[in-house]
């Protein structure tokens, strides 16, 4: 076989007899499409049909693909150093995306750690949020507190904040450390508050203080673990109790940094900052795999006084000049463009051309925030069914458990956003 050249057949032949993709198993394989370019918010498959992409590749490409700022970032930043390791080194695209990180975030986060993926960032922030208790002699605070329905990614400390019962990691539970749940937030969000919704977290709070390093969250909307969205009066009322009984916040901000509610980061929606903030995904436009957890000087001050008296951790591809250097021309094109109109122009039609599933007795519910349209099933889903139906459709709609969702690219044109939403409507009909 010539592996220069591969068709299209060989291309899947390989990936049945070799490759194992996320979340599937080899004996039993999904069907899987082979993309073999991309442009806009369109994906070109290998047999020359193409499909407007409703993901923008796990929430990422915020800007589509192959978009010419980006491109000419990454091709100027080749020409001088694809990569060079950090230790003891700095360069300009790091330089320049810490500034940016900086300036962009909530106040007073001021310090930032760089990664690789979404995963090992909440990795760090926990590492953080242990040692910085370690320095004040409280090591016994070495558990997290967070919220069921809840997503953190798919590494060890990770896993372990991530629902232990519905989530995808329950097969681990019983090595992975034993952490504190409270109840998911019951409190939709731009529905009337009650204090009452926060009942249960502040019990979970008060009860294990002492041995709580810090409360993890994703803020306003919990991602891969439900696509649940909760009222910003919650977040302030975790923020409030978390300073009453001295324990830290981490917000989780991978999914929905970078505009994706309608803010620029979801922490907005109620006004406050954590203590350490956790960014990925659409950091780079989808371009390189690249991730950050900053801190406040309090956070960074603390892990300084401790017994190593350095932060114990440093991956080898941190601050990948090719990752930093797209990731501030994506924040610039962002930032620079109308972002906030985009947002709402989406939102607006989401929720319009989404709301006649609310009329099928097979769907539980219908919600929409920012540049996310989530339908609930009452049942879970057929995914390699739906997944040959939307293609046939000519769309990339990759559901999972009971939900059929979009996050489209925000450049995204109104007549693509219609075949995204027409399709939902037509395939998720009852017989």
């Amino acid at each position: 076989m010539n592996l220069k050249h591969l068709s299209d057949q060989q291309i899947h032949a390989i990936d049945q007899a070799h490759v194992w993709h996320p979340y599937s198993s080899l004996s039993q394989p999904l069907p899987t499409y082979h993309v073999s370019a991309a442009s806009g918010v369109r994906l070109q498959l290998g047999d020359g049909r193409e499909l407007i992409d409703g993901m923008s590749s796990w929430w990422c490409a915020i800007h589509g693909y192959n978009h010419p700022h980006l491109n000419e970032a990454v091709t100027a930043q080749l020409g001088k150093m694809s990569h060079v390791m950090f230790g003891g080194i700095i360069h300009e695209p790091a330089a320049q995306l810490a500034q940016r990180l900086v300036d962009i975030t909530p106040e007073p986060l001021n310090k930032v750690f760089f990664s690789d993926s979404g995963s090992v960032s909440v990795e760090i922030a926990i590492k953080m949020a242990l040692q910085f208790w370690q320095a004040k002699g409280r090591a016994e605070k070495s558990r997290l507190l967070t919220l069921r329905k809840g997503y953190h990614g798919d590494t060890f400390a990770a896993m372990s904040v991530c629902d232990p019962e519905t989530g995808m990691h329950h097969l681990f539970n019983e090595v992975l450390q034993q952490q504190v749940f409270s109840e998911s937030p019951r409190c939709r969000f731009g529905e009337d508050w009650l204090q009452d919704y926060l009942a249960d977290f502040e019990r979970q709070l008060t009860t294990h203080k002492d041995q709580l390093a810090a409360v993890i969250l994703e803020p306003i909307v919990q991602g891969a673990g439900g696509m649940c969205f909760y009222s910003p009066e919650y977040l302030k009322g975790v923020r409030a109790l978390c300073d009453e009984h001295d324990v830290l916040l981490i917000a989780d901000e991978i999914a929905t940094g970078f505009g994706r509610t309608g803010k620029l980061f979801a922490c907005e929606w109620a006004g406050i900052s954590p203590d350490i903030m956790c960014v990925g995904k659409a950091l780079t436009g989808g371009y390189m795999s690249l991730a950050a957890t900053l801190c406040n000087d309090k956070v960074a001050a603390g892990i300084g006084e401790s017994e190593a008296g350095v932060f114990m951790h440093g991956p080898t591809f941190m601050a990948n000049p090719l990752a930093c250097a797209v990731a501030n021309a994506s924040i610039e094109l962002l930032l620079e463009s109308d972002w906030q109109g985009n947002i709402a122009r989406i939102e607006a039609q989401l929720e319009k051309q989404l709301a006649p599933c609310k009329a099928y007795n097979t769907v539980a519910d219908v919600r929409v925030l920012g540049a996310i349209g989530v339908v609930e099933m009452k049942d879970f889903v057929d995914v390699a069914a739906l997944q040959k139906r939307f293609v046939e459709a000519g769309v990339w709609i990759r559901p999972f458990a009971k939900l059929v969702y979009v996050m489209p690219a925000f450049n995204i044109e109104a007549a693509d956003l219609s075949s995204l939403t027409a399709a939902i409507v037509d395939v998720l009909k009852p017989d």
